[in-house]
């Protein structure tokens, strides 16, 4: 069994903040502090330099800590390897550790990023062991989006609830926006200079994630929702100062507030505000962009099942027994 406390420990050695470059095969360690990396470095050493790699280029720190703890793992199961010696055998064992499909595509995601950094940046080793692995597909979950009088019946309870439920829920609901994407939103996101149209900037730190950053129009609705939100909480830097699963809290909150029996979530309701797009005529391109994704197979087959349910319902066929004489 993995010592998921040693592996923390591990990961919280002190670290410089900059590596130095010293060419092909060599990144340079300051002061003796940790060795160069070199093709017959330790994994131990690789994956401290993988990280400094990661938080100088701009990945999100859950990002990171994510890819790190995957690879701590790697380590308890193989060892302080060299990584030249990293084989085959090693990578599917540490795969096979996976307990379901989910956990097994994030490590592979994982420890494939490490050995890219490895072989294009680092320039330390030639081939990539796990490069014959492919994740397993995870189905795709069947959207449930919520009808209109559920629509209607959350936004009463979010109101009653107070102006922070308030505006999350509204931004989910009327403008597509993901858990994340709320709690990154600022004061200086949102643009009321025209009370009648409303804009709500998505802004990404890191370019890779420029593809993401979208200029929603709100409802003036939104105004008052906002100001409402902002007396309440007036000195914050980010608009909802909270975690990840207090907002899915507060989402089932106010759905039982509400007497809605089915399971509602954010991305229920992420789900909703897309069928309700498709309803109002946007197509694949149209929902790809106001969702802020990618367009690649898997999100497609998402947006296509949005447009599905968003068709009139089929009406039934008369039997061939109703038909008149």
């Amino acid at each position: 069994m993995v010592d998921e406390k040693r592996i923390d420990a591990e990961q919280a050695v002190f670290q410089p903040s900059l590596f130095d470059s010293g060419g092909r095969a060599r990144l340079i360690g300051h002061v003796g502090q940790i060795n160069d990396l070199t093709p017959d470095s330790s994994l131990d050493i690789a994956r401290y330099w993988y990280r400094r790699y990661l938080e100088q280029s701009g990945y999100p720190h859950n990002t990171v800590k994510s890819y790190c703890y995957d690879l701590a793992i790697l380590n308890s199961l193989i060892g302080s390897k060299r990584i030249n010696q990293i084989t085959r055998k090693d990578i599917a064992q540490y795969l096979d550790a996976s307990l379901n499909r989910s956990t097994r595509k994030r490590r592979l995601t994982s420890v494939s990023s490490f050995f890219r950094f490895l072989i294009a940046q680092a320039q330390v080793m030639d081939t990539d062991p796990a490069d014959s692995f492919h994740p397993d597909p995870i189905p795709l979950k069947t959207p449930k989006p919520l009808f209109g009088q559920e629509q209607d019946a959350l936004l009463a309870a979010a109101e009653a609830d107070g102006p922070r439920a308030h505006a999350i829920i509204w931004l989910i609901l009327n403008l597509g926006l993901t858990r994340s994407e709320i709690l990154r939103l600022r004061p200086s996101d949102i643009d009321l200079t025209d009370p009648t149209s409303p804009v709500v900037y998505v802004f990404y730190d890191s370019p890779r994630y420029a593809g993401k950053e979208r200029k929603l129009a709100a409802d003036p609705e939104f105004v008052g929702i906002y100001q409402r939100l902002r007396s309440a909480y007036p000195n914050t830097e980010t608009l909802f100062v909270m975690l990840p699963q207090s907002i899915n809290r507060l989402v089932e909150r106010v759905a039982h507030a509400a007497g809605i029996d089915k399971s509602v979530s954010p991305q229920s309701l992420r789900d909703t505000f897309a069928v309700n797009q498709a309803r109002s005529g946007l197509d694949e391109a149209g929902l790809l962009e106001i969702l802020g994704l990618a367009n690649d197979a898997r999100n497609r087959t998402s947006v296509q099942r949005y447009l599905k349910l968003a068709q009139p319902p089929l009406a039934p066929g008369k039997r061939q027994s109703d038909s008149p004489d």
